[in-house]
């Protein structure tokens, strides 16, 4: 080969290597700019569900104050009363000393129980399904209503403050149903199908027209939002005379942002 050949040989193959660089610096441009973008989108994702779950969670701690208020004034005030009432009837019967005594124990023991319930940090050491048993044994001994609580034994870790808007959401239901549906029986079912869960609630209360879709005359308007938040499916059915049911679909978040957010 002459020295021509090899001269036009080395000029062509620096024009491609030339070409091949320029083409790979422009390849790793666009791939650096397009995982940027992904970044950014992740990272506002992620900003978008913590400032949406410190507004939940503002918006819970008001619900839940309201429902203590109510606890408080419709329950354990009642209990509170009845105590007196008892004590005031000390001289006509001694047996009423005792039954002050159980009346107020009672009272102890319903409000150590609620305020555990409010308690956020009850879910680093309870699990979803036991905090749900807390509340539905809660119910029985207040006799508020007759309570069922049915689960599978299959699970999976849930990040806290999903779990705590879940069981938000639940308290939710529950007073809905104590308040205004004059159910006698609320039956909950658990079920944990492999990375979802599936949540059904069912009271046998007077019902209401769902197909109006008023459910914030009725305090459940906030379910529906609460459960967007999380990725989750809510739907709540009713008929008139038939009760009420909730259901919640769950599936376990393996995104950064849940799991970052939980730190």
């Amino acid at each position: 080969m002459d020295e021509t050949k090899i001269q036009s040989f080395l000029i062509v193959f620096s024009i491609i290597a030339f070409a091949l660089a320029l083409t790979m610096i422009f390849l790793f441009a666009i791939f650096q700019k397009r995982k940027n973008k992904l970044l950014l989108e992740r990272q506002e994702a992620e900003n978008r569900f913590k400032e949406e779950i410190i507004e939940t969670q503002i918006e819970i701690r008001e619900e839940t104050l309201r429902n203590i208020s109510w606890e408080l004034h419709d329950n354990i005030g009642q209990l509170l009363t009845l105590a007196k009432i008892q004590l005031g009837q000390v001289e006509e019967n001694n047996n009423n000393v005792s039954e002050a005594e159980q009346t107020l124990t009672q009272c102890l023991t319903e409000l150590r129980s609620l305020s555990k319930l409010i308690n956020p940090n009850t879910f680093r050491s309870l699990s979803l399904v036991n905090a749900l048993k807390m509340e539905m044994e809660r119910f029985n001994r207040m006799k508020y209503l007759e309570t069922k609580l049915t689960f599978n034994e299959e699970s999976f870790e849930l990040d806290t403050k999903v779990e705590i808007i879940i069981f938000r959401m639940l308290q939710e239901f529950f007073a809905n149903t104590m308040k205004h549906s004059k159910a006698s029986k609320l039956e909950v079912n658990v079920t944990y199908e492999g990375d979802t869960l599936v949540i059904m609630a069912i009271d046998n209360g007077i019902g209401f027209n769902a197909q109006s879709g008023d459910f914030e005359g009725i305090g459940l308007m906030n379910i529906k939002s609460r459960a967007k938040i999380i990725k989750a499916e809510a739907l709540i059915t009713s008929q008139l005379g038939k009760g009420t049911e909730f259901f919640l679909k769950y599936k376990n978040q393996k995104d950064e942002a849940y799991r970052s957010s939980s730190g």
